[in-house]
């Protein structure tokens, strides 16, 4: 057994996906009674918030270095926007260790992937952009002019995508593409919605836009009674995720 996470760590995680679809089936009788559905189903993924902080406080970190559930302290520059609030940020010794986003989605398949892709995408893209151009590097309790051109001995952040999909016949089921003008990438082709989510995850860690990825595929019953998921491979893995995050942790308090 791993020492990078805790003993009980697959027991959590089937905690998560319990509470996600327990959330999620409150969230959906307060919208159809005219409530606001809309604005706490960001919430179904506070467990997997949570989750960050029990693996943190695993490798010794400290609840004040761990910020979830906090949306004024999860917020951190951008480069092509002022801000950009994380599910979760974990800051040792005023550096960026770690930033996490947090998604689901439950039916609307062919709608939604391309908004999530998109949006995955531009976060990663104004991420890194910002890291580039010293965003993490001037603390708030720094001087003001202080001149981000100076060099500031920091490792790059781990930054980390959890995708958490509901596993159905519409997830599951091989998807047709469109192709007036040009052929699509062959990985596509016959894929369903699932494969495809699984080929961005890969490809977002490949391009190093993320350090690590994760896709969680659940039953919304087995999910809801036994907090049953799958992973497609290994390497997507929550196991995976969460040790490479870790060892992130274990090696910026060996650098800082």
């Amino acid at each position: 057994m791993s020492k990078l996470l805790p003993p009980e760590f697959d027991a959590l995680v089937s905690d998560c996906v319990k509470q996600f679809w327990t959330g999620r089936v409150s969230t959906e009788i307060t919208s159809q009674a005219g409530g606001r559905g809309s604005v706490i189903a960001g919430k179904n993924l506070n467990a997997f918030a949570n989750l960050v902080r029990v693996v943190g406080i695993h490798c010794g970190l400290t609840n004040d270095e761990l910020i979830v559930a906090n949306k004024v302290k999860q917020v951190i520059p951008g480069y092509f926007r002022a801000t950009k609030e994380w599910d979760a940020v974990v800051i040792y010794k005023q550096k960026l260790v770690a930033a996490f986003e947090l998604k689901s989605q439950v039916g609307s398949f062919g709608n939604n992937i391309n908004n999530r892709s998109e949006e995955v995408l531009g976060s990663a893209t104004d991420f890194w952009t910002a890291y580039r151009e010293k965003g993490f590097d001037v603390h708030i309790s720094d001087s003001l002019d202080e001149n981000r051109s100076q060099t500031v001995d920091s490792k790059p952040p781990f930054l980390g995508f959890l995708m958490l999909l509901e596993e159905c016949a519409g997830s599951t089921s091989q998807v047709s593409v469109k192709e007036p003008h040009f052929r699509v990438f062959p990985d596509f082709v016959g894929a369903s919605y699932a494969r495809r989510y699984e080929v961005l995850l890969e490809k977002l860690v490949s391009e190093k836009l993320y350090s690590s990825t994760c896709l969680l595929l659940s039953d919304r019953e087995k999910g809801a009674m036994n907090g049953v998921f799958s992973s497609p491979k290994d390497i997507l893995s929550p196991r995976s995720f969460f040790a490479d995050f870790a060892a992130a942790i274990l090696s910026a308090k060996e650098t800082y």
